[in-house]
């Protein structure tokens, strides 16, 4: 009888505790609140406790993270700059280096190369320089009434391509850029750039047709919050001929410092100098 009434008094504190039977789910109890009320009026509809924004946030993480706690698929990694090849000057495409014998797109103080893909040319210049670095399309060999393309470095570390036109001794920026599929670089305290722009385009007097052949000019210099200042050298380099873009070609020009001994004054110089010693003094 004892032990009767002890299991009585058990069971009742089960019952009382919730142990046996099912509670409410937070589901049900929204149905409920959602329901009617004693008279038949709609009962308040309480708003859900979590945000959308938590919602999100768990669906992503539970669908989107691995098990490391990173998301994927991940955004592909951007291709960095792709290095001048210099090996193919002379061959697919033609160059012209400024600078100490044997320099390339690394060392020489001006790099350019150009080379034909369908109708378009492709530029790629390098300078040595934190500012900027173009070319110029002429006809006469001097500064003035020419089409430049320069690759500017600005405050934000970017390199971008900019088309100019010279008037007189100033570069004056034309909103018509006719580059494309544009890259820049700024390494090593130099200005590094590609891009393409068309062989031919219609007649304007500040876009050649590079059809045709031309002198070019070589410059580069600082810039100062993205706009260029004149150019490093006073008398800045000048292809000593027409170039066409149809023909390849590796043109090396000593720059100022290896000209010396290549001019005829410092040559006839040489030459008396040896004649002196090898003569004698009388």
């Amino acid at each position: 009888m004892v032990l009767l009434r002890s299991f009585v008094r058990l069971t009742a504190l089960f019952l009382q505790s919730g142990w046996w039977g099912v509670a409410p789910s937070p589901t049900d109890e929204g149905a409920l609140r959602t329901g009617h009320g004693d008279h038949g009026e709609p009962g308040h509809q309480e708003p859900h406790k979590d945000s959308y924004s938590t919602f999100a946030s768990e669906f992503l993480e539970s669908r989107y993270l691995s098990d490391d706690g990173y998301p994927f698929p991940t955004a592909p990694p951007v291709d960095p700059f792709a290095k001048i090849k210099v090996s193919d000057c002379g061959v697919t495409k033609g160059c012209i280096r400024y600078g100490k014998p044997g320099c390339d797109a690394e060392t020489c103080d001006y790099f350019l190369s150009y080379r034909r893909i369908g109708t378009d040319v492709e530029f790629e210049m390098s300078a040595d320089t934190d500012g900027w670095v173009a070319v110029g399309f002429s006809s006469d060999k001097k500064m003035g009434g020419d089409d430049v393309m320069g690759c500017v470095h600005d405050d934000n570390g970017r390199v971008r391509i900019h088309h100019f036109y010279n008037v007189g001794q100033w570069a004056k920026e034309i909103k018509r850029n006719p580059a494309r599929d544009e890259e820049g670089i700024f390494e090593n305290n130099r200005v590094t750039c590609r891009f393409k722009r068309p062989l031919y385009v219609p007649r304007e007097e500040t876009l050649v047709d590079l059809h045709l052949s031309w002198y070019y000019l070589f410059a580069w210099g600082p810039a100062i919050q993205g706009s260029i200042t004149r150019h490093d050298i006073d008398s800045p380099p000048v292809s000593d001929r027409m170039i066409s873009i149809y023909k390849y070609e590796d043109i090396f020009m000593p720059s100022t410092a290896y000209q010396t001994f290549n001019s005829p004054i410092c040559l006839l110089l040489i030459v008396a100098l040896t004649f002196y010693l090898l003569m004698g003094t009388p």
